[in-house]
């Protein structure tokens, strides 16, 4: 949003000038948006860096929320925490809408990004528990379409809401409709297997086979079995240390953490690049949104056919090079527009495939602990990738350089994971480890 020193007569430029320096009133261009939180609260020139640090705090709640929900869905199980989480979303988005000062607003900010991480981590694991090996990788990836719609959907809101707190209300009141899934949603029957309740995890399967029109009839004598033998093996402390104690276990992590940082640099980094590209806001990020919706789909075939591993490394490469490029190009807005755009297609698949992949690399005992923990890596990039963006006023070449290399490193680190399209997802550490 371009302004200028109440007082000055010059015209509307983001530039602080010397003689601003006493100013204490701003005139803002009004010309797009009627209303943001840098014209509100003045975050210029002395307080611009509170904008990028808006976008670090939120990314560090839901960093929090990976990693606080993540225990306590291995602990507590799947569905309560989740069912908090989408709770405390309604509640501190629609606050967000009243802050009256920016301290306000990044706090009830941060509490929504808490509770968003929280719904991200829960959700999609008990998806990958309740899903049968035949359709895991489709609704695997499925689950990221409504992600790729919101996304596109936020131009459609900024277009007709170009005020920033009506903007959120109406962002944040669609999730009074979450509130439905304590009546619909179950508890994961493998967590409750894992838990020794062989009761509640029988109910819930035969529900789900009569519903199926499949038999009933073993499933309470296997469930009486997986209990008998988990409960014979030796029990397992669920902290997400223990993904650090045998060799490859320790070196799949990493691996895939890493290339959780890639997605959440890469993503939400080249995201705030092309939004500084110039020309026309809207159409710059419904063009960047829509561009992923084909690329997840597309994904669910490319990791059918070539599974996790090629999947990830192509589609790192894709942008790790699209983004390269960057820097060897015309500086104009529709080279950076479209290298940026083929880098972001390229981050639809690897922001897929990396869900998918942890989903079925870590152990149940740890499943929800691993998936939080290689969230939380995304977000330290994602709270990096605002700081990154803004470079490109000083040095145009970092951002391209490092949205670059980073995901080629990434698919790099790919040989040290393991296929695992099509096969049982582990249990217990041991079966991790094989």
């Amino acid at each position: 949003m371009n302004f200028t020193c109440a007082n000055s007569g010059h015209d509307f430029k983001s530039v602080c000038l010397a003689e601003y320096s006493n100013c204490t009133d701003f005139d803002y261009d009004r010309s797009v948006f009627r209303e943001t939180i840098i014209s509100q609260w003045n975050l210029v020139c002395d307080r611009e860096y509170l904008k990028s640090l808006t976008q670090t705090i939120f990314m560090f709640g839901i960093l929090v929320g990976n990693m606080v929900f993540g225990h306590l869905s291995d602990r507590f199980g799947r569905r309560m925490p989740f069912l908090a989480a989408v709770f405390i979303q309604l509640v501190s988005g629609v606050a967000t809408a009243f802050s009256v000062n920016w301290y306000m607003f990044t706090t009830l900010r941060f509490l929504l990004a808490v509770a968003t991480g929280g719904t991200m981590v829960s959700s999609f694991v008990l998806i990958m528990e309740i899903i049968g090996a035949r359709y895991r990788e489709t609704v695997g990836i499925l689950y990221q379409i409504p992600f790729n719609l919101g996304h596109l959907t936020l131009p459609l809101f900024g277009y007709f809401l170009r005020d920033w707190s009506t903007f959120q209300l109406a962002i944040s009141l669609p999730s009074v409709l979450f509130l439905s899934y304590y009546f619909i949603l179950p508890e994961s029957p493998r967590w409750l297997l894992t838990a020794g309740k062989a009761k509640e995890a029988t109910i819930i399967m035969k529900t789900a086979a009569k519903r199926n029109g499949l038999p009933t009839d073993n499933i309470e004598s296997s469930t009486q079995k997986i209990v008998a033998e988990l409960s014979s093996a030796k029990k397992e402390h669920v902290s997400f240390l223990a993904l650090f104690r045998t060799p490859k276990l320790r070196a799949r992590t990493i691996a895939i953490c890493y290339n959780w940082f890639v997605c959440g640099l890469c993503f939400f980094g080249v995201s705030q690049y092309i939004g500084r590209v110039s020309g026309n806001i809207f159409f710059n990020v419904a063009i960047s949104a829509a561009i992923q919706i084909p690329g997840t789909i597309i994904s669910i075939y490319a990791n059918r056919v070539l599974g996790r591993k090629v999947t990830l490394m192509s589609s790192n490469c894709v942008t790790g090079l699209s983004c390269l490029l960057i820097m060897f190009v015309p500086d104009t807005g529709a080279y950076h527009l479209t290298l940026g755009c083929i880098g972001l297609w390229g981050m639809s698949f690897s922001f897929a495939t990396v869900y998918l992949y942890a989903g079925e690399l870590f152990p149940t005992v740890v499943r929800n602990s691993g998936v939080g923990l290689a969230s939380m890596v995304a977000r330290i990039g994602s709270m990096v990738a605002p700081f990154v963006a803004t470079l490109r006023e000083t040095y145009f070449w970092i951002p391209p350089l490092a949205f670059g290399i980073v995901p080629i490193i990434g698919a790099g680190l790919c040989i040290l994971l393991p296929n695992t399209r099509g096969k049982k997802l582990p249990d217990t550490l041991e079966e991790g480890e094989a």
